[in-house]
């Protein structure tokens, strides 16, 4: 079967012929791939950062977003069948029985360090023809949300990091003045409470940070969107059609954007621009929360006025929290709320995704820069 693989040792980046996986328990099923995004993770792995093969192989197979197509199912499969659409979870459990997350399949609070990830760390990925992997790791998506279902795995990141904010935000000695707070459904809320403007700044305009701010615009949060492309670009455009401000950083610093915003309530990071994000902390507002999901490159050191964030966090009661990939509340939250999506703003949320590319066209994506938000390689 084709597969598109990394070869660390050799550094080449190649569309091989992989063996075809076959079904080895009674839980596995067998998918039929059909999307599979790129991302710049990895763009990472195929410039030699990281990324480890299985144990006895020489390559990696990439990719990590997915959506496949069962095309088999082993005898004690109970929740799929073939003809259902699926996405593939991507970190495994590692295995120590002292690890309290991954014992409970919350393995990405992991505490060994020992997971694994398929298509990053130990695993191969979905980059392929077909995948076989064990039914509690797969998530049925609807058939009608086949054509934007592969940014299932993108959006998980927001997932999780949005379920992690409404907990750190019941610290406050009153109801969070939000329609849409967890704590508070059911609940009936007044008329003059509904819709209250919680202050959201999402640092970066690619897949993540997009699907972060529709995200929080469909929270019921005043999103702002600042990256570097300019008012008028497909990026700022799309920030518009979501009901989101876009602000250009090109023309606008930071410490302007934050006079004009008033108090910010919520700051999602999703660029890995860790100069940025430190300048950024300096404006979170009072019981404001930051999170973190980037991971930059190593790079030369950046100054930090490391006395002014210490301060501001401790008098205005914030708090700073990393985000990394997801367990499976965030992939079926994240599949329920692409639906919301699609029927709030239809042309946006495909608007997302670029174009959809051949195999063989994979060192264009991986290797080059070939523009848009989300480009896609399709095996169907």
């Amino acid at each position: 079967m084709k597969a598109i693989a990394v070869f660390p040792s050799q550094k080449q980046v190649n569309l091989i012929d992989a063996p075809e996986p076959a079904l080895k328990s009674p839980t596995d099923v067998k998918l039929k791939m059909l999307d599979i995004g790129v991302c710049g993770t990895d763009k990472e792995i195929c410039s030699f950062e990281y990324g480890n093969p299985p144990a006895g192989s020489d390559y990696l197979i990439l990719g990590h977003e997915s959506l496949g197509r069962v095309v088999e199912a082993g005898a004690g499969v109970k929740t799929l069948k073939p003809g259902d659409l699926v996405v593939t979870i991507v970190r495994r459990p590692c295995g120590d029985p002292s690890c309290v997350p991954c014992s409970v399949m919350r393995q990405d609070f992991c505490v060994t360090g020992g997971f694994k990830e398929r298509g990053i760390n130990g695993l191969h990925g979905f980059m392929t023809e077909t995948v076989v992997d064990d039914e509690k790791y797969m998530n049925p998506v609807p058939a009608d949300l086949r054509d934007i279902g592969v940014l299932t795995e993108p959006l998980t990141i927001a997932e999780k990091s949005l379920f992690q904010v409404w907990d750190i935000q019941a610290r406050l000695p009153w109801a969070c003045r939000h329609d849409q707070h967890p704590h508070r459904k059911g609940e009936k809320i007044p008329a003059a409470e509904i819709g209250y403007p919680h202050n959201a700044v999402v640092l970066g305009a690619g897949p993540v940070g997009l699907l972060g701010a529709m995200l929080l615009c469909a929270n019921g949060f005043k999103t702002f969107v600042y990256s570097k492309e300019p008012l008028g670009s497909d990026k700022a455009n799309l920030t518009q059609q979501i009901g989101a401000t876009y602000i250009s950083g090109s023309t606008t610093p930071l410490d302007q954007m934050a006079k004009t915003i008033g108090n910010v309530d919520l700051v999602y990071e999703a660029t890995g621009a860790s100069r940025l994000a430190f300048e950024m902390l300096k404006y979170l507002g009072t019981n404001g929360v930051f999170v973190f999901t980037g991971v930059p490159g190593r790079k030369a050191p950046i100054e930090v006025d490391t006395d002014l964030l210490m301060r501001d966090i401790v008098l205005k009661n914030q708090v700073v929290v990393g985000s990394v990939n997801a367990g499976k509340n965030a992939y079926v939250k994240a599949i329920e709320d692409l639906a919301t999506f699609k029927a709030r703003w239809p042309n946006a949320v495909k608007a997302l995704i670029t174009g959809r590319f051949a195999p063989e066209k994979h060192k264009d994506l991986l290797l080059g820069d070939p523009g848009g938000i989300k480009n896609i390689i399709s095996f169907e």
